[in-house]
């Protein structure tokens, strides 16, 4: 009977509240067991009324220490449940921590900064600027016509827009950025635009009145259309891989003369033709052509001793062709289930 005591006072000590999945339902049936009427306790003084004289001195000093401790954790087990429910706590304290999941790159952050790694390994450089432009910085130092559809509110987010007044709006694109930059740097110029641009536009799978752009600028001497081409070839292989391939076909832009679009071969098909590149085994990914003269002229820079190219590409259409992604507005809605695909890209 002495060992038997001993064994229940030892499960006594080693119970824990956060054993029991109900926590008052679990208290009360621990109280029950060894202090209920027909628990340990009642038990064990049965069987004591049976013991001879001489052990009865030692066995009750063994039973008054075990209905002690029984009575000790019992009370123990319900102060902490009324504590909790004074509280109004809805959580187990006692469960192990749910540690906050790590969080991750937004998938056009991750492309956004590949792009900017790529063109760092040659030498560029990345500048930033304001979203809120006026027109000089957002057309006419980039040979826009007055005339030009860009400058219409179709296409444009207009914050000021009267006559006699300077025209302020969102920015179109982030080539503002590069007239700030040639107009406050000389050459030579080796630098890319990243950043948040804004146009009006319906919303759509294929299209979003906001995006992202990374644009390229470099000036120098004796730059020239070879130069663009490599720089062309180097940046699809480096984001896309050693197999692609490249075009270039004649294009118009304002600010570049002569100006082209450049394709690449198809990465999900391999140049063979699939929905994706609508059979062509080619796909779009960004404009480029040489600075126009008037541009470098209207920002400072001599047109007959300096030349340049400039190059521009969307991030969102990027990470489409790169992760498959097929509806532009999945970047924005922040999906969790669309968000966790990317979460081991780093």
């Amino acid at each position: 009977m002495k060992h038997l005591i001993a064994q229940y006072i030892e499960e006594i000590r080693a119970a824990r509240i956060e054993d029991f999945a109900d926590r008052a339902a679990g208290v009360e049936q621990f109280r029950i067991k060894f202090l209920g009427r027909k628990g340990v306790m009642a038990e064990l003084f049965e069987q004591f009324k049976a013991l001879p004289n001489e052990q009865k001195k030692e066995m009750g000093v063994a039973l008054n220490r075990l209905k002690a401790a029984a009575t000790e954790k019992v009370e123990e087990f319900k102060n902490f449940v009324e504590q909790a429910e004074e509280c109004g706590e809805s959580h187990d304290l006692t469960l192990p921590a749910d540690f906050a999941q790590r969080g991750s790159r937004h998938v056009l952050s991750v492309v956004m900064n590949e792009i900017a790694d790529i063109f760092a390994r040659i030498g560029f450089t990345i500048e930033e600027s304001v979203e809120i432009e006026d027109d000089w910085h957002l057309f006419s130092a980039l040979n826009f016509p007055h005339d030009h559809p860009a400058r219409d509110m179709q296409d444009t987010f207009f914050i000021e827009k009267e006559e006699g007044k300077t025209e302020v709006a969102l920015r179109t694109h982030t080539s503002s950025v590069q007239v700030r930059v040639m107009e406050t740097h000389r050459p030579p110029i080796r630098i890319i635009a990243p950043g948040r641009v804004f146009r009006n536009e319906a919303i759509s799978a294929r299209a979003h009145c906001i995006f992202h752009q990374v644009e390229a600028l470099y000036v120098d001497r004796k730059v020239t259309f070879a130069d663009l081409k490599q720089t062309l070839l180097y940046f699809a292989k480096e984001m896309f891989g050693e197999q692609t391939q490249i075009r270039l076909r004649p294009s118009y832009f304002p600010f570049t003369e002569p100006s082209a679009e450049m394709d690449i071969s198809c990465n999900i098909c391999g140049g063979k033709g699939c929905n994706i590149c609508k059979g062509t085994g080619w796909l779009e990914i960004l404009g480029c052509g040489m600075v126009d003269p008037n541009v470098l002229d209207a920002c400072g820079i001599d047109s007959k001793e300096f030349t340049g190219f400039a190059l521009g590409m969307g991030v969102e259409r990027m990470a489409m062709l790169k992760y498959q992604v097929r509806d532009l507005r999945l970047y924005f809605e922040n999906d969790l289930r669309f968000l966790h695909q990317f979460d081991n890209i780093i």
